[in-house]
């Protein structure tokens, strides 16, 4: 068979194999290996999942075809480094695998000839169970908020009946103005929304929503919410081990994680920080990449994407959609927004939504939109990109585009100079045309083809509706990964020199001016008894604002992590909480190691080992209020004026600037933490706290039992009000 002329380089070194192997005279032995029937590298999804058999059949046909075209090509050595990442990239994503035995009998390469890369295609894959596929429909999808004001309360509609569908080895694109519903509607189709829809449904293999499709499900939002601190290997070896099955091992998911690192191409960077608004890291592509392998490490059958080019350079964006056609060739169905696409990226889509002001323009192949809009009399009078052509109609912009008759005569019959700007129909009118005509064509075409089943055995339809929740580990485990992440991640900001010079300065004055202070007479033990309070104060405002902005911060990430079941709120709670102690107690110590012997208080292990505990008790306590101000609020400025008001009360009813507090306000010393670590100071530093001190200690066990009460009453707080947090959308 004669190979058509080519009118630039094949897409990938798969579909130059498959063009060399034809040409090549191989081409009778390879036959007989297929039993004389030939597959090419493009076959659709649909051929390939047709049976399990046929698939295993089509990777060792592959396999033949690479052992025998490598062959030729290491003779030739035409082989180039650039080539290998290709291949690399090609096969991993079409799930094949060079079995070992393969790779020993591949000759006629020498050692300089070998590429760096091609470990990430020889490395022996963790296999996981197949891509479940999954058929996406929606019909007649409807969606509105309720904004609510003082007086009024208005329902405003966002969409308007959208329907449609998605096939495995398909990728959807959303396309419309600002504006227009598309993140909208990606976020019902993901399950980010209420589903309770006020008309319409979404199936997914004409099953409804259930929980155990989040393992089902990746969902890429538009910003990319990753720890800034910590590497691209690290970032994806975490997402491996809380979200993959319990059937595998710790060492099988790490491997996995570096699949993915290969798939995606991201082997120069894995070492190299995420990076964020203040820390230098990776580039913007390799960011979204990293985003999107978060996802994709669990082999999702269903891949959401949130406007995933945002940002990027035109090049930068065609290789991540061009990466996005690579997933969805080997059966999963991609689903993406996409804003103002290049024409070439505008032809790397299947199927193409066009959204304008929430209402369905065109539903279909992407490849037969210009047709459609052409057959209704919207033809562009110049050369322009298709993308920004469906755009300008969706805005109602129709200067360089034909004007359809049936509107002229609309808008003649009408007579209304409002309808008219410039001699062509407003938006509005051209909007309302558009509509009317998609839903007398086009519209009733479409939701018949959906009421026709989907041909899958009902075990895949059971699969997908079991409403059982799945977690990636246990809650030990859980806690244990989500524990050391915490750690590397925030060890950056706790022991920065910046903080760490703070202390040691603030130290170091309050050293010189108690130097070896006397607490032989009245007014040594009173400038002492000073000290002691401020230590008190100092660690209990610390902490405070230091904890409150812990949950607002990370209130994306948590969002977008119990979106997916990734961890259970508890395990994350408790090991958010304690993997700051570590860190939050090493600064103190630093304190009062320079503090405790420049100001000369009392010299013995003890008592110097007891105030230490005292204060840690303070700092925990503390974190413990903040940690409660920040979740209950989850707004940086108001938690950060409610804790200056609650600080600043609790240092009053503190016990040292007043000794008597009337009796209807006097309960406040009892929830004031630096209360009791200031009565409990003192009575470290003296067995009998001097009376001219004005301050009586009595039991130090109720003081501590306060403290300890403080610790836990706090952290239970900010965890009921966590758990009342909702999710939000996209998130």
């Amino acid at each position: 068979m004669e190979t058509p002329p080519s009118t630039g380089l094949a897409r990938t070194v798969s579909d130059q194999l498959d063009v060399a192997i034809r040409k090549s005279p191989s081409r009778t032995m390879l036959n007989e290996v297929e039993g004389g029937s030939s597959h090419s590298g493009k076959s659709s999804f649909g051929k390939r999942m047709a049976s399990p058999g046929r698939k295993t059949h089509i990777r060792k046909t592959r396999s033949a075809q690479l052992k025998l075209d490598l062959e030729e090509i290491g003779a030739g050595a035409t082989l180039s480094r650039a080539s290998s990442a290709s291949l690399g990239l090609s096969f991993s994503f079409t799930g094949f695998t060079v079995p070992p035995e393969d790779i020993a009998d591949i000759g006629g390469f020498s050692d300089d000839d070998i590429p760096e890369d091609m470990e990430a295609t020889t490395r022996k894959r963790i296999h996981s169970e197949p891509t479940l596929p999954i058929f996406l429909k929606f019909t007649d999808v409807k969606y509105k908020v309720v904004l609510k004001s003082v007086r009024t309360t208005i329902e405003k509609d966002i969409l308007h009946g959208i329907t449609g569908s998605a096939s495995p080895g398909e990728m959807l694109a959303l396309m419309g103005p600002s504006g227009s519903g598309k993140t909208t509607l990606l976020n019902l189709l993901g399950g980010r929304l209420d589903r309770s829809l006020p008309g319409g449904s979404i199936t997914y293999n004409d099953q409804p929503y259930s929980k155990s499709l989040k393992r089902r499900i990746g969902f890429v939002t538009q910003d990319d919410v990753l720890f800034p601190h910590l590497t691209v290997r690290e970032t994806l070896t975490y997402a491996a081990r809380l979200r993959l099955p319990k059937t595998l091992t710790k060492q099988q998911k790490a491997e996995r994680a570096l699949d993915v690192i290969s798939e995606l191409g991201l082997e120069r960077c894995q070492d190299t920080m995420i990076g964020g608004s203040f820390v230098r890291g990776v580039s913007g592509g390799e960011r979204k990449r990293v985003a999107i392998g978060n996802e994709i490490i669990i082999n999702p059958s269903v891949l959401f994407l949130d406007e995933p080019t945002s940002g990027l350079d035109s090049t930068t964006a065609l290789r991540i959609v061009q990466m996005l056609q690579d997933i969805a060739e080997v059966g999963k169905t991609v689903i993406t927004t996409i804003h103002q696409p290049s024409s070439r990226l505008f032809h790397k889509f299947d199927k193409l939504i066009l959204l304008g002001k929430g209402s369905l323009l065109y539903f279909g192949k992407a490849s037969d939109a210009t047709v459609y809009f052409s057959s209704i009399g919207c033809t562009p009078l110049i050369a322009m990109n298709p993308a920004e052509f469906l755009l300008d109609l969706a805005n109602g912009n129709i200067n360089d585009v034909s004007v359809p008759s049936e509107l002229e005569d609309k808008v003649q019959m009408g007579n209304l100079e409002t309808e008219i700007r410039n001699g062509k129909p407003s938006p509005t009118v051209v909007h309302e045309y558009l509509v009317e005509a998609y839903e007398t064509r086009e519209a009733e075409k479409e939701k018949k083809k959906l009421m026709v089943p989907i041909p899958i055995d009902e075990d895949l339809k059971i699969k997908i509706s079991s409403p059982k929740r799945e977690w990636g580990a246990s809650w030990c485990e859980q806690f244990s990964i989500l524990f050391w992440r915490g750690l590397k991640e925030r060890r950056h900001d706790y022991l920065s020199w910046l903080r760490i010079t703070q202390v040691l300065v603030i130290a170091t004055t309050l050293g010189l001016l108690w130097w070896h202070s006397d607490n032989t007479t009245p007014g040594g033990l009173q400038d002492q008894a000073g000290l002691l309070f401020f230590i008190g104060v100092f660690w209990g405002f610390f902490p405070v604002f230091t904890a409150i902005f812990t949950f607002p911060q990370e209130r994306a990430m948590l969002n977008k992590e119990r979106a997916v079941d990734m961890y259970r709120l508890s395990a994350y709670f408790l090991a958010r909480t304690t993997s700051d102690l570590p860190l939050d107690l090493f600064l103190p110590v630093l304190f009062l190691v320079v503090v405790y012997f420049m100001a000369g208080l009392k010299a013995t292990a003890s008592a110097f080992f007891l105030s230490m505990l005292t204060v840690f008790l303070s700092i925990i306590a503390a974190q413990g209020l903040g940690l409660a101000i920040g979740a209950t609020l989850m707004d940086i400025k108001k938690a950060t004026t409610l804790a200056s008001i609650t600080g600043m009360t609790f240092m009053l009813a503190g016990g040292y600037f007043i000794k008597n507090v009337p009796g209807f306000i006097s309960w406040t010393r009892y929830l004031s933490f630096n209360y009791h670590s200031y009565r409990l100071l003192l009575k470290i530093q003296y067995d009998h706290v001097p009376p001219i001190i004005g301050v009586k200690v009595g039991n130090v066990t109720k003081e501590i039992s306060y403290m300890v009460a403080m610790v836990f009453g706090y952290r239970l707080l900010a965890y009921f009000s966590l758990r009342r947090m909702k999710i939000q959308p996209g998130a």
